[in-house]
Order: C-alpha cells, then sequence, then structure tokens
C-alpha cells in the first residue's frame, strides 16, 4: 500500500466516525425509544389480562382459563411488537 492510498484510507474512516459521532442518539431520543417499547410490550399484556379477567368473570364457577389464556396472548403479542419496532428501527 503506497502514501496516497493509506491517506485516502485513513481520511474516509475519519469521515465515517465523525459522521457516526454526528448520528448518535442523544439520551432523550434513548429515552423515548426505550418508553415506547415498554408501551408496545406491556400494553397488549395488560389489555389481555383484563379482558380475561373479564371474560372469567362472567362464568358461573371459579376459573382463571381466559385470564391465562389472553396473558399468553398478550405476551405473544407485546414481543412481535417490539420485534418489528426494532427491525424497523435499526
Amino acid at each position: 500500500m503506497d502514501d496516497k492510498q493509506l491517506r485516502k484510507s485513513v481520511e474516509k474512516q475519519i469521515k465515517r466516525m465523525r459522521k457516526a459521532e454526528a448520528e448518535r442518539p442523544t439520551l432523550l431520543a434513548q429515552s423515548i425509544f426505550m418508553g415506547t417499547l415498554s408501551l408496545l410490550f406491556v400494553l397488549p399484556v395488560i389489555a389481555g389480562l383484563y379482558l380475561g379477567n373479564w371474560l372469567d368473570d362472567q362464568t358461573d364457577d371459579y376459573s382463571i382459563h381466559w385470564t391465562i389464556g389472553l396473558l399468553v396472548v398478550g405476551l405473544v403479542i407485546g414481543f412481535i411488537n417490539v420485534y418489528l419496532f426494532v427491525r424497523e428501527h435499526d
């Protein structure tokens, strides 16, 4: 490698590093991102719990079948939401 190629390579790396430093997310942006992730996960879980509890209360006997089932559905939907959101913003 001659001096010209080495200089060009180093300059290219310096530009790339400066660009990465300028585009680094701020603390506020990271906090908003994490808050959005937590809402995308927690809301389907809570909705599943409330709906399952309400359905179980509609029956005459004691049952938690709907609550457990819809809790699992909420967890799955929450994981899918988080996965899709992270994949979109990566």
